[in-house]
């Protein structure tokens, strides 16, 4: 009951539209706790961009967890821990004289004005895909900003989205497939160049086609306007369910996993596909 209670209560407090003040007071609120907590807490006082940098990246999993499962009130919490994060880095570039969360906040607003000529200038955008072609090209004409095509493109990234972010940044200069269908014809040719090395049991050829295979795979979801690093995720989520029943089954029957065969996890298997509908 009064776990109903607090979610009737949360939800209530989210419907509710605070005022321009009122989202200033919040945001004031919070550099003051973090003022306080880098001044007065042993933990907070000792971190650096480098120690904090692992925190970070979980928290964008975390909250990327959220996103897909479409959890307003964990979207709501994680979107607050990753916010700290961006004004725990401010406060540290602040105490070496680097940078503040003014800084942020003023660079972030000007490279939006300047990457938004539709809205603050006289150029014009019919369409989300003029705007996002008119940007590519508006970043390199930044001071300081990308000076080839694919060089905004982390290199960290996971390599399913960095393989989307490539391909996508190449269409907004033209270079893409005229007919989104065209690209069947290349996805299996890289299959039959995949299999080929795999019957040679060549392992670094077959590694290396493998990687050409799945990256046409990505080119056609991305085409299709499929994402595929969520496609996969859902798939991810969706075998971890599913193996989950077998595995529950095994321990309710007293028969360990080893133990079962090959048609006997089929079945639980189909089993939990049929639940799931």
């Amino acid at each position: 009951m009064e776990l109903s209670l607090f979610f009737f209560i949360f939800a209530s407090i989210m419907e509710q539209k605070h005022t321009r003040e009122e989202k200033l007071e919040a945001f004031g609120r919070l550099l003051d706790v973090m003022d306080r907590l880098r001044t007065e807490c042993p933990w907070d006082r000792k971190q650096t961009n480098e120690s904090l940098r692992p925190n970070t990246i979980e928290e964008a999993y975390e909250l990327s967890d959220a996103i897909l499962k479409d959890d307003h009130y964990e979207i709501c919490k994680e979107l607050g821990d990753v916010l700290l994060h961006i004004v725990f880095y401010s406060r540290i570039g602040e105490e070496k004289a680097q940078f503040d969360i003014a800084d942020v906040c003023n660079k972030l607003c000007d490279k939006m004005i300047f990457r938004h000529p539709h809205v603050y200038g006289d150029v014009v955008a019919k369409n989300a895909e003029e705007v996002l072609d008119n940007w590519e090209q508006i970043k390199q004409k930044e001071k300081g900003g990308n000076k080839t095509v694919l060089g905004g493109v982390p290199a960290s990234l996971p390599s399913v989205i960095k393989a989307y972010r490539i391909q996508d940044k190449a269409r907004h200069v033209g270079f893409d497939w005229e007919d989104k269908q065209d690209v069947w014809a290349k996805v299996r040719e890289e299959l039959d160049e995949l299999e080929a090395e795999l019957k040679r049991e060549d392992k670094q050829r077959s590694e290396k086609e493998l990687g050409d295979f799945i990256f046409s795979v990505i080119n056609a979801a991305r085409l299709y306007k499929l994402n595929p690093d969520n496609a996969l995720e859902m798939t991810n989520q969706k075998f971890i369910s599913r193996f989950n029943y077998i595995e529950q089954h095994s321990i309710k029957s007293g028969k360990p996993l080893t133990e079962m065969s090959l048609e006997e996890m089929d079945k639980l298997w189909n089993e939990a596909k049929n639940n799931e509908k």
